[in-house]
């Protein structure tokens, strides 16, 4: 039979161990690719100099990053994670990256929305194509049709067409 002496210690130290894998923001028992959490937010001049060091072009149909405008390319409030995402994506793929989708306005809503911080647009190319076809793993249509890859980190890749969608939970190993 075990005495209360020597369970307790027992009990304390498992229930120290559960609460740091069910902690929010940890990610060891699944949610943590999924759990939003307060992020780091970047201006947009900081995003874009993260972006031009790792040579990253972006562009906007209507030539402008004022966030409030949808034909503008914005990255006021971006994630700092995203903007490491993206960056990430550079350095593991080599592809020549054009983000053509920030945190402008709109975009669809939710919380792993653009004006949130956690997504970005790139535009198609085939070595970027190629890249998250060879590397991602399928996982099937988006509600609206968009056939969606799931990187190793958890980010999820959507294939709109004309460009990627990319929503970025975490910095994607950075």
């Amino acid at each position: 039979m075990v005495s209360r002496m020597t369970l307790r210690p027992v009990l304390t130290a498992l229930a120290l161990v559960l609460g740091v894998l069910f902690a929010p923001g940890v990610g060891v028992l699944g949610g943590g690719a999924t759990q939003a959490h307060a992020d780091t937010k970047l201006t947009h001049a900081q995003a874009t100099a993260r972006f031009s060091s790792s040579g990253i072009t972006w562009s906007s149909s209507g030539n402008c990053s004022n966030r409030n405008v949808s034909t503008c390319t914005s990255f006021d409030q971006l994630n700092l994670a995203t903007a490491q995402g993206a960056q990430t994506l550079k350095s593991a793929t080599g592809c020549a990256l054009n983000i053509t989708g920030g945190t402008e306005t709109g975009h669809a809503s939710g919380t792993y929305s653009h004006w949130n911080g956690y997504k970005l647009d790139f535009g198609k190319s085939t070595c970027l194509t190629n890249y998250v076809h060879g590397v991602f793993t399928y996982i099937g249509l988006r509600g609206d049709g968009a056939p969606q890859y799931k990187a190793g980190s958890g980010n999820i890749y959507a294939d709109e067409g004309s460009h990627w969608d990319v929503t970025y939970y975490n910095c994607g190993g950075c």
